[in-house]
């Protein structure tokens, strides 16, 4: 049986009364007595009536993990794939082209010679995972070449482990490694452990990456004359958490070159623990590592302890403009000879408990740059450009006639649908149930996923802000309700009506103040990465509210329809928000403005007419 019920815009749709769909169709009706909006509409579950009962069945049974990939096509969800098993022997030299989504075994054990070549391996993938297992082992002058792996993906999930591990001779090569992506997580373990003679080429690793994590563990450990040349690492990044764990250890004749390391990154925060601990006859150089970077932290401890004849270089290792976010714990204590030498050192570093001996300091504390300005306040004022030009603006710009960049307002995280409720509460919604959900959602150990789903738990269990009212929501339902317990039953969702003038300039068009331009409260939704639909609601004081035709600058036609919001109260905002980095003002004393953009959306109480 199909029943038509009134849906969206002037449109009318017909469902299966039994859909998740139709569900909240008559949900909506018998709140608002209003139609559903296209926008909203199209982020509800598309499972069929049959498919809904019976994945609700097994989440009842606690057994939705054994139907996993069927849940996650049918529902529209966001998962990892399941990674078949790759190759398990040699095949000789080969050329991998435009290939994605493999685990590969035991992938060229024991090759020797030869070439194995990665080319635009993954690239721009969404939802990426690829797993290096055992790769390399035990190989003999076996050479490995990854060229623009996986640039421009998105959620990038990638492990090499036991690379390289007891080969002799040989290289690898990672070039414009998964440049430009979004929410990355890489890892390297045990990698070119215990191998001799076996060189390493990272040039262009992760730059301009946003978000996400990445770790060398036991890198090189107990090598033996491994060289290895980061060059062009992480630059331009945003927010990547990058970690060197017994990183050389016990290694003997390490040659490690660190060059334009984390330059001009924002936020990074890099750890160097046991690096170079124990190592023998070993060479290390930084040369330009995180100049003009915003830091939150980067320690080095117990490098080079217990080393011996073992020398580093510190060329132009810059300040981070955070004060405090440098330290060196046990920096070539018990060294026997050795020679570190930091130059041109800015000020501002913590040294605990390093070696007295062997260690010159070379224009440290220098504050000025070659120039003679000042390098910090420099720095402070480039900062804003991580601020996209147009994402915030004054309440004055939203005028008739104004020309004004418009920020790139396209949602690139994945596709996702929300659930139906007699799923989502089947399911657990806790940092405490992690375990359990990794289980569901097929998460291992330190994965992507297992990151994503704590960042978005860990943001919905935060205390709210004083005079916030918050609720993270899985259903369309749940969105529903929590706008109406703030805003009462009289209430109107918008958004942006689509991405047309992002990244360009644009020319505002015809101005509609919402609630007549009164100050009014609203409830805005902005969404959170997890496997379903899941948006980050809260109540928003004190605001105006626009709706503003959006004009291109040379034809003066319409190309969108755009929302946006001015938040009149910024007194408790952060004073390193970007919306002051951008506008040059602090906390309460000026409105900030900025677009909702495409699937974010906000609520208000309905005009009266």
């Amino acid at each position: 049986m199909q029943v038509t019920y009134g849906g969206a815009g002037d449109s009318s749709v017909s469902e299966n009364p039994f859909t998740p769909k139709a569900s909240f169709i008559r949900y909506w009706n018998k709140q608002l007595h209003s139609q559903v909006p296209s926008f909203l509409l199209s982020k509800v579950s598309p499972l069929t009536a049959v498919d809904s009962a019976t994945f609700a069945k097994l989440a009842t049974q606690n057994n939705l993990d054994s139907s996993l990939s069927s849940f996650c096509s049918s529902a529209k969800l966001f998962c990892f794939p399941d990674l078949s098993p790759g190759p398990d022997k040699d095949w000789g030299d080969v050329d991998f082209a435009r290939y994605g989504n493999k685990s590969f075994v035991s992938y060229g054990s024991n090759s020797p010679w030869g070439v194995n070549s990665f080319k635009n391996y993954s690239d721009n993938g969404n939802v990426v995972g690829n797993s290096f297992r055992r790769y390399s082992r035990d190989s003999e002058d076996h050479k490995d070449q990854f060229s623009t792996y996986a640039g421009g993906s998105n959620v990038v999930d990638q492990s090499f482990n036991n690379y390289g591990a007891l080969s002799k001779g040989g290289s690898g090569t990672f070039n414009s490694y998964n440049d430009e992506v979004n929410v990355p997580n890489l890892r390297f373990k045990s990698y070119s452990d215990r191998s001799k003679w076996h060189g390493h080429t990272f040039a262009s690793y992760a730059k301009d990456a946003n978000s996400g994590k990445q770790q060398f563990i036991n890198y090189g450990k107990e090598g033996d004359w491994v060289r290895t040349d980061f060059s062009s690492y992480a630059n331009g990044s945003n927010v990547v958490n990058s970690g060197f764990y017994s990183y050389g250890k016990k290694a003997g004749g390490a040659d490690d070159t660190f060059t334009s390391y984390a330059l001009d990154s924002n936020d990074p925060v890099t750890g160097f623990a046991s690096y170079g601990r124990s190592g023998n006859s070993s060479v290390d150089s930084f040369s330009n590592y995180q100049g003009q970077g915003d830091s939150n932290w980067s320690p080095f401890k117990s490098y080079d302890k217990n080393s011996k004849w073992s020398k580093a270089d510190f060329s132009n290792y810059w300040k981070s403009w955070n004060e405090g976010a440098e330290d060196f714990t046990g920096y070539g204590l018990g060294a026997e000879d050795p020679s570190i030498e930091f130059k041109s050192y800015v000020e501002n570093t913590t040294f605990k408990d390093y070696a007295k001996k062997g260690i010159t300091f070379s224009k440290y504390n220098q504050s000025l740059n070659s120039n003679g300005t000042d390098q910090v306040n420099a720095g402070r004022r480039g900062v804003n450009k991580w601020v996209e030009p147009g994402k915030f603006f004054r309440e004055k710009m939203l005028k008739q006639g104004t020309v004004m960049p418009m920020p790139d307002i396209k949602d690139n995280l994945p596709a996702r649908s929300f659930l139906p409720r007699i799923i989502l509460y089947k399911l657990p919604f806790s940092s405490s149930k992690i375990g359990e959900l990794k289980r569901i959602f097929h998460a291992g150990d330190n994965s992507s996923l297992e990151s994503i789903m704590l960042d978005a738990l860990d943001d919905c269990e935060r205390a709210p802000s004083p005079g916030e009212t918050k609720r993270c929501v899985g259903s369309a339902e749940d969105m529903l309700d929590f706008a109406s317990s703030v805003l009462g039953r009289n209430v109107v969702v918008r958004t942006t009506e689509n991405v047309n003038g992002s990244k360009t300039n644009i020319t505002i068009g015809a101005i509609r103040k919402i609630n007549g331009g009164n100050v009014t409260k609203s409830v805005s939704c902005h969404q959170s990465l997890y496997p379903y639909l899941l948006y980050y609601c809260h109540s928003v004081p004190k605001v105006r509210v626009y709706e503003a035709d959006i004009l291109d600058p040379n034809s003066m036609e319409k190309i969108n329809h755009g929302v946006a919001i001015c938040h009149l109260d910024t007194s408790d905002w952060s004073p390193g928000h970007g919306a002051f980095l951008a506008l040059g003002s602090a906390p309460g004393q000026i409105e900030v403005c900025h677009w909702i953009f495409e699937n974010d959306m906000t609520w208000t109480i309905a005009d009266a007419f």
